[in-house]
This record gives structure tokens, C-alpha cells and sequence, in this order.
């Protein structure tokens, strides 16, 4: 997937960092040098710029981005940038910071796809936001070793087909499964996978996109799943 994060300080590094790692195309948008410098050094693309301006969105591949997280410090930014994108066809994300009363939480949630507050939620949580409903960070294990949930979409090669069946890569194991609407168990190997049932999978970095295409498919873009 293809994702545009407008802010490379704290938050918008370190989300399009583990982005990143898992495979994905990220390009920042930053107008401070020294972020931009740093985050170059890191082998990111950046476009210097201001991430509220339609010509530097355009610049940074708003067009053709699954989404986009405004995730700077600035609400007014944010708010434009996510405009920008949802007239461009992409997901959008928006950094609230925690302080901002319910009301303007409200507002805002209103206009975009998902508010985060990255204050409480971390990278992982902008991260999810951006990935959609389908796909679920739930922690960093190690380095390079995560838990993710995922749902089962139509788009799913293996809707229909029983957990036994599953092949998982060799750096993936499922250790947790939930029918739709149930609670989590341990997986049991005659049982099927459907439409809206939910696998939890440990599993290196590297092969997370593999895991992604078995269980969830080409991917929808669903909304926001809750948790475990």
C-alpha cells in the first residue's frame, strides 16, 4: 500500500517508520530542514513543503496514496491536508492533540475517516488508522516480530476454507480466532474462516504482507475494527 504522511517529527517518523518495515511505500511531507534532513538520512522520501498546500500534496503522490495521516502538531494543518486528500479519493487520518475538547473532537471526526491522538494511542495506533478496518496492529513484540489482528474480507483466498487449511509462512503462527461477533479462542483446525471472522497471527515483519494477502485479501477498506 501506498501512504502519504504529512509531518516528520515524532509521530509522523516513527508511524511511517513501522509502515515502512512492513513493506509499504511511505512519503513524508515536512517544511522544518532539520526534520526534513533527518528524516532523509533514514532513507525516506520527503517533499519540502507545507502538507496544506494542494500543489505539494500533488508533489508528494496524493493522487495515487491509499492515505493519508495529517499527523503534525498543527490542527489547521491537518485539517486542510485531509481535505485535500479525501477530494483526491484517499483515507484520511488526522492528528488531534489530547487536550482538544470533545466537542471539537466531534467536529473533526465528522470530516475524516479517524481521529487519533498519538499522545495516548503511539504510532501503532496511527498506524491501524491508516491501514483500516481489516488489519489491527496489536504490539511490537521484538524488532522485527509483531501481533496483528486481521478480518476476513470477500476479497479473502481463504473465506471458506478451514483454519487446518490455513498455510501460513514459516515466521507466522495464528494463536488466536474469533468467529464474528464472538470472543477470541484458541484456534480450533476443523473450524471455517467467513466473512467477518478475526485471526490473530504472530509474525515477523517480513512476511506480514504474505499473512495480510492470505487472511484479508486485496483488501477493503473497511471500517475501523474494534478490539479483541
Amino acid at each position: 500500500m501506498r501512504f502519504v504522511i504529512i509531518g516528520a517529527g515524532r509521530v509522523g517518523l516513527r508511524t511511517a517508520r513501522v509502515l515502512r518495515d512492513e513493506g509499504h511505500e511511505v512519503t513524508l511531507i515536512e517544511p522544518d530542514e532539520r526534520k526534513v534532513k533527518r528524516a532523509r538520512d533514514q532513507d525516506f522520501t520527503v517533499v519540502e513543503g507545507d502538507g496544506s498546500r494542494e500543489d505539494v500534496l500533488e508533489e508528494a503522490g496524493v493522487a495515487d496514496a491509499d492515505a493519508v495521516g495529517a499527523l503534525t502538531g498543527d490542527l489547521n494543518t491537518n485539517f486542510a491536508a485531509c481535505m485535500i486528500a479525501d477530494h483526491h479519493g484517499a483515507r484520511t487520518v488526522m492528528r488531534i492533540d489530547e487536550d482538544y475538547r470533545e466537542d471539537i473532537y466531534r467536529k473533526y471526526a465528522e470530516a475524516v475517516d479517524e481521529v487519533v491522538y498519538p499522545e495516548r494511542l503511539g504510532a501503532i495506533g496511527a498506524k491501524n488508522a491508516m491501514l483500516g478496518g481489516d488489519t489491527r496492529a496489536i504490539a511490537d513484540i521484538a524488532q522485527n516480530l509483531q501481533l496483528v489482528e486481521l478480518t476476513v474480507t470477500e476479497e479473502s483466498p481463504m473465506k471458506g476454507y478451514s483454519i487446518a487449511e490455513v498455510e501460513l509462512p514459516k515466521t507466522a503462527t495464528m494463536i488466536a480466532f474469533g468467529k464474528q461477533g464472538e470472543p477470541m479462542e484458541i484456534p480450533d483446525p476443523d473450524q471455517s474462516l467467513e466473512l467477518g471472522d478475526r485471526v490473530v497471527v504472530l509474525a515477523d515483519f517480513d512476511v506480514l504482507g504474505d499473512v495480510r494477502q492470505l487472511i484479508v485479501g486485496d483488501a477493503s477498506r473497511a471500517a475501523p475494527a474494534g478490539g479483541i
